[in-house]
């Protein structure tokens, strides 16, 4: 029976604990205000009420709720300089992160189809991607990553843990937790690989080519978070480190997060446009 655990985070040199916190606190307001800026130009202008922009705005939501599920815990940690996450904590992290991470890969996949049917069937778009149908990708997406997340959750409870408390990660992860298992992981690692598996097929490879031929950007967050989250979970036992396993969920818990804003609203002139006249009408309506 454990009733806590110990985040040992990305490093245990206590001189480079003031430089990580500057850095990931700087990530995390930039990431947070860059996607409710994006939510916010998308409800304000009319014109950003179409298919794309819904997504859209349901990536930036979850990617703010994304960061926020680790990112303050590990801030936090470092300020006080206390490691400790109670075992209620780590579970409550354990499962939005698994909701959080799974819709971003759902979300992805789904503005993928969304520019494969823009670019393969211009003619047809307005009818395929209807209103009705993309609420319904939303909402199944929302459903199935809580259930998904919840299953999780209630194999890892599950499991006993009487080995050493101290997690080489600065959040609650699953690799970590079932390597300090004392109890069998093999219905969670089957779980795992079995989902996994589904969600890494979800977008076909011709519908892929043919979308990502003039989404570039969209291609560099799929292939970050969709190849570093793939090496973290799916890379043989004989080869993980608890190291590369940090560097490589960073990539795609921190910095791919950081990274939309920019992708999807610098290089989107709708977008651009949009938080021009937002920031211009807060300016024309502050005192002066």
């Amino acid at each position: 029976i454990v009733s806590e655990f110990s985040l040992l985070g990305l490093s245990e040199h206590p001189e480079q604990q003031e430089v990580l916190f500057g850095l990931f606190l700087s990530m995390y307001l930039v990431t947070v205000a860059g996607n409710l800026l994006i939510i916010l130009a998308i409800i304000a202008d009319a014109h950003l009420h179409m298919p794309m922009y819904f997504f859209l705005a349901n990536l930036s939501l979850v990617d703010a709720c994304f960061m926020s599920t680790t990112v303050p815990k590990m801030l936090a940690n470092i300020w006080i300089q206390n490691q400790v996450i109670s075992y209620a904590g780590c579970l409550s992290q354990f499962i939005f992160f698994m909701l959080f991470v799974m819709l971003e890969a759902f979300l992805l996949a789904i503005m993928a189809y969304d520019r494969y049917v823009a670019i393969c069937h211009p003619l047809h778009y307005i009818m395929v991607m209807s209103p009705g149908l993309c609420i319904l990708l939303v909402s199944a997406s929302w459903i199935m990553t809580a259930l998904h997340s919840l299953l999780h959750t209630l194999l890892m409870n599950s499991l006993s843990f009487c080995a050493e408390h101290k997690i080489p990660h600065f959040f609650c992860d699953i690799n970590p937790l079932l390597s300090m298992s004392c109890t069998d992981p093999f219905i969670n690692e089957l779980v795992i690989f079995t989902i996994g598996g589904f969600v890494g097929l979800i977008p076909s490879t011709q519908g892929k080519q043919k979308a990502f031929s003039t989404c570039s950007s969209h291609l560099s967050v799929v292939s970050l978070f969709f190849g570093t989250s793939f090496c973290v979970y799916f890379s043989p036992p004989s080869t993980r480190s608890a190291q590369k396993g940090t560097v490589a969920s960073v990539m795609y818990t921190v910095v791919t997060p950081v990274m939309n804003p920019f992708i999807y609203s610098l290089r989107n002139r709708d977008i651009k446009s949009s938080l021009r006249k937002l920031i211009w009408v807060k300016k024309i309506q502050s005192p002066l």
